[in-house]
């Protein structure tokens, strides 16, 4: 198989409720449906979520490939032609605080299956946990959620903040989620981009930004992605051009 040479983002937030599971699974659908090859790994090792919004009854998880050196190519579960996840253990607070050979491990045999596929995706974790910083670590580009809730706000830059200062990372995307009008993310973007400048002597990358619609709690509880289900709704088309951003920006 031709091997890729994939764009790896690991999408965090500060606080949990944001809604980044969901965008990292609507965004897996948008570049698939571009024809991109798309692997979406669930990093919540501990507590994993996007196997639930997908509606998969999974049988093997991440867990066996470090316990029981399981290729993990065997546990990909195809969602889309082109869109594969590759899911995570819930309820095993030990997968949260993997130990550094473990996590060595792990990166090693994630880094035997990543050549198939154009985009890899890892949706961490909340907050600033061991697994988090990790990922964030082994990821190219770091793509940060935050709404305009400012507790979501005080917590990404507290995230960001730890990122930069133990890892040098430099380089964020922020995505503002949940907003009621485009000028309402800009102006979140804005007030972030101005505190990390000042703080942090960061300046942030402007993703984009998803709106407020009716349509992404259906498909919560429908358990479907709400661009498959409503591809033509506000926030299908939003995911769509941060989808052509991304690609464009590659």
């Amino acid at each position: 198989m031709k091997q890729n040479t994939p764009q790896i983002l690991c999408i965090s937030s500060g606080k949990g409720g944001v809604g980044k599971t969901t965008f990292a699974v609507n965004l897996a659908c948008a570049l698939s449906d571009r024809k991109k090859k798309v692997l979406l790994i669930d990093g919540d090792l501990g507590l994993a979520n996007v196997d639930v919004l997908l509606g998969l009854n999974i049988r093997h998880t991440i867990r066996e490939t470090i316990e029981e050196d399981r290729d993990p190519s065997s546990i990909l579960v195809e969602i889309t032609p082109g869109f594969s996840v590759l899911p995570a253990s819930s309820g095993v607070p030990e997968m949260a605080s993997l130990s550094y050979e473990e996590q060595a491990f792990l990166t090693n045999a994630l880094d035997g299956i990543t050549g198939m596929f154009d985009y890899v995706l890892v949706d961490s974790a909340a907050g600033i946990g061991e697994s988090v910083l990790w990922f964030n670590n082994w990821a190219q580009q770091n793509i940060v959620i935050v709404s305009p809730d400012p507790t979501s706000m005080t917590d990404a830059y507290a995230l960001i903040k730890v990122l930069n200062t133990r890892q040098q990372k430099t380089t964020f995307h922020l995505l503002i989620n949940n907003v009621k009008s485009k000028k309402e993310g800009k102006e979140v973007f804005d007030n972030m981009s101005a505190v990390l400048s000042t703080f942090l002597k960061i300046n942030p990358l402007y993703l984009g930004a998803l709106p407020q619609d009716a349509n992404v709690i259906k498909s919560l509880r429908a358990q479907k992605p709400y661009f498959l289900q409503t591809p033509d709704t506000k926030a299908s088309r939003a995911i769509r051009e941060v989808a052509e951003k991304m690609i464009q920006n590659s």
